[in-house]
């Protein structure tokens, strides 16, 4: 069914960098810990078009367990998550993420993330929006141990979709 869905992502930092976020590599002194290269950004974005679609969640489709997928891009799991949509007669509308995070500074590749993502998701740029937040110094992401991202995903039936 058309909707709305929601998707969080947590990742802790480990490891030497750099990390990768919404598809974009980035310098950064610590990696992130994951199963695959630990895209905060492209999991919550995989997990709210799931939601949407009624397909559950990334660990059901991507567990952690299964070798396939370690190491892998996190733009290629969440190219395989937009190929679920059409068997269901579903099209992606637009998705909005937000990254919260203390460091690495993430502004200077907002836009290089907009960029990627929409070519992963099929999107013209104005489709996605990615937002950049800190925490003030507060919780894991202020205590800089990791990166939170949330992000929302609308869908429409295929014959739907609105001109860009």
């Amino acid at each position: 069914m058309p909707g709305v869905g929601l998707g969080v992502d947590v990742h802790r930092f480990g490891g030497p960098g750099p990390i990768w976020i919404g598809g974009v590599e980035i310098p950064s002194e610590q990696g992130l810990v994951g199963h695959s290269d630990a895209d905060v950004l492209c999991h919550a974005i995989a997990d709210a078009i799931l939601g949407a679609a009624g397909l559950g969640d990334l660990g059901e489709h991507f567990p952690s367990g299964d070798e396939r997928w370690r190491g892998a891009s996190s733009t290629a799991i969440l190219s395989q998550v937009v190929a679920m949509l059409a068997p269901h007669g579903l099209v992606l509308h637009g998705v909005d993420g937000t990254v919260i995070a203390e460091a690495p500074r993430l502004a200077p590749y907002r836009q290089a993330m907009v960029q990627a993502l929409s070519q992963v998701l099929e999107l013209p740029d104005g489709a996605v929006s990615v937002k950049l937040k800190s925490s003030d110094g507060l919780g894991l992401t202020g205590r800089r141990e990791g990166v939170a991202a949330l992000a929302v995903a609308t869908l429409g039936a295929a014959r739907s979709r609105p001109a860009p």
